[in-house]
Formats: structure tokens, sequence, C-alpha cells
């Protein structure tokens, strides 16, 4: 590959998952499957909550924004990993498209992790404050929540992209991972970035630390109010409606935190490389399964429209 200096062409290629041809060929496999289930996944559920008007409700709305938001983040890494895994070449990208790339997977992430602590006080209004719901959870609040999420991720994304990409790089060298992600970039720049590393500890603090601070302070008073309920079919529906959201939530911030939160002295490119595939393919895997199989509501309304769907085809064969 051709070498660029400051001034010319910078361009990185991804690290490849191995040398073999035949185990790149499985990873590639195996990755497409797990995309193609996650989108399928996330797309039914925000499709489901689209088109049944019982379940046009606060938590309902805030899931299908999840869904959505899992679909536009997965796809941010997804395609250009599977063309890098299947290539037999190394597969380049520019710094303005790792810069694009980089701006989108943090703004997504971070507006995602914002509104799983939304969700989570959408949760702690509905059991704790039950009689007030309607009137504490209005339309127009909803939606200014599910907004400054996204406006949110939106500015840290921009401040840190731009931070970052003011470094000098000095040639076209290996990105230790298979996308562009904050940490190995960071590390072929040819500058001193302590700067820049505070600044993704303040912004990962903000995006990770406060959110689930919200999100457990939130549960407490949930877990509380859940310990008061006389009837065990009372506790038990009031758990479910928080199980699936928890456990996502102990997914999404357990990977992002080791990768983000830990000093960056102490990163290692082979752990970040599995930590990411877990993060970036298998848990938007996982999401769709938990919501759509803990939630019982949802769950009636997916079969309903596998049954509506699968009707319409037999009408259509006869």
């Amino acid at each position: 590959m051709e070498e660029g200096n400051q001034t010319g062409m910078i361009l990185f290629h991804f690290r490849p998952f191995s040398k073999l041809p035949e185990v790149q060929m499985l990873i590639f496999v195996v990755f497409l499957i797990m995309y193609l289930v996650s989108i399928g996944g996330n797309v039914s559920i925000f499709l489901t909550i689209w088109t049944n008007r019982c379940l046009h409700t606060p938590m309902y709305f805030f899931l299908a924004n999840l869904a959505s938001l899992e679909t536009f983040h997965s796809s941010t890494i997804a395609p250009l990993t599977l063309a890098s895994v299947l290539s037999t070449e190394r597969t380049v990208i520019s710094l303005a498209g790792c810069g694009a790339q980089m701006f989108f997977f943090i703004f997504l992430g971070s507006a995602d992790c914002i509104l799983l602590a939304v969700m989570a006080y959408d949760r702690f209004v509905a059991i704790c404050h039950p009689l007030r719901y309607t009137l504490i959870m209005s339309w127009s609040l909803c939606v200014q929540l599910a907004l400054g999420s996204l406006l949110l991720g939106f500015i840290l994304a921009m401040q840190l992209t731009v931070l970052i990409f003011q470094l000098p790089f000095c040639s076209s060298k290996e990105i230790s991972l298979f996308y562009c992600d904050v940490l190995p970039v960071m590390r072929l720049a040819c500058a001193d970035t302590h700067v820049h590393e505070a600044t993704l500890f303040v912004v990962s603090v903000t995006v990770l630390t406060i959110p689930f601070l919200l999100i457990t302070l939130s549960y407490v008073f949930i877990v509380d109010a859940i310990l008061k309920i006389h009837s065990a079919e009372g506790r038990y529906k009031a758990f479910s409606t928080c199980s699936s959201h928890l456990t996502v939530v102990l997914l999404q911030y357990g990977c992002t935190s080791l990768i983000y939160l830990c000093p960056s002295s102490s990163y290692s490119p082979e752990w970040g490389q599995v930590i990411s595939v877990v993060y970036t393919f298998i848990t938007p895997v996982l999401n769709p399964l938990i919501y759509s199989m803990r939630n019982r509501e949802l769950k009636d309304a997916l079969r309903k429209v596998v049954m509506r769907l699968s009707l319409l085809q037999t009408q259509e064969t006869l």
C-alpha cells in the first residue's frame, strides 16, 4: 500500500480477524447472519409498535425509538466490516470516511445509552406514580426526551470526532479493530493525545456513568415500590415490565464501560476486538429477543402480525 505523509492522502486499513481465508469466510457468514437477524428483529419491533394502536404508549414509543437506533447503529459498522472480512485484499478507508463512521457510531451509540436512561425514568413514573403517569409522561414530554437524547448524542459525537481528526496522522496505517473506533484511531496519531484522552473520558462519563447512575437510582425506587405491592401477581407484572429493560442496560453498559471507562494505557487491541464484536454484533441480536420474549404485550402483538402475514400468504396462494 502506498504510504502517505501529512499533506498527502491518508488511508487506513482494518486489521483482519485471521490470515486464513477459510476462517475469514466463516466469520463473514456468522456476522452476516447476526446482522440480518438484528435488523429483522429491530425492524419487526418498530413496525409492530407502529401498526398496533394498543402499543401507542410512552413505554413502547421509547422502545420503537430504541429499535430504530439499534438498526442504524448496527448498519454503521456491519456493512463495511462484512466487506472487509470478505475481501481478499486490505479494505482501505479514507480519513473522511473513517471520521464519518466514527461520528455516526458515537452519535447513535450515545443516543442509545441516554435513551435507556429515559426508559428507566418512564418505568419509574409508571410504577412509583401510576395515578399520575399519563399526566407526567405526556406525548410532548416523550418527544422532547427522545429528541433530547439524539441532540445530546449529536453534540458529543461532533465535538469528539472533530477534536480527534484535527490530530496529525503521518501515514496510512492499520486500525487495530474492524471499524473506526476512538481509541484505535487515536493511537495512530503523530502527536500528544492526553487532551483527547481526557475529552474521551469526559464524554464517556457523560454518556455512560451519569445515565447508569440515574438508571440505578430509578431502579432503587422501583424495587422499593414493587416490594410494597401486596399481590404476587402485581409484583410479577411490575417486575416483568422492567426485567427486559434492565437486562439490556446491563449488556449495553457492561460492554461499553469495559472499553471506554478503563484507562487508555491499559487498552488491549485483542481484548477490545472481542468486546467490540459482542457490542456491535451479538448485543443487537439479543436486544430484540430479550424485549420480545420478556414482554407479553409485545409478544402477543408480534404473534398477531405473523399470523396476519401467514393468512395473507395463504390467501394469495389460493
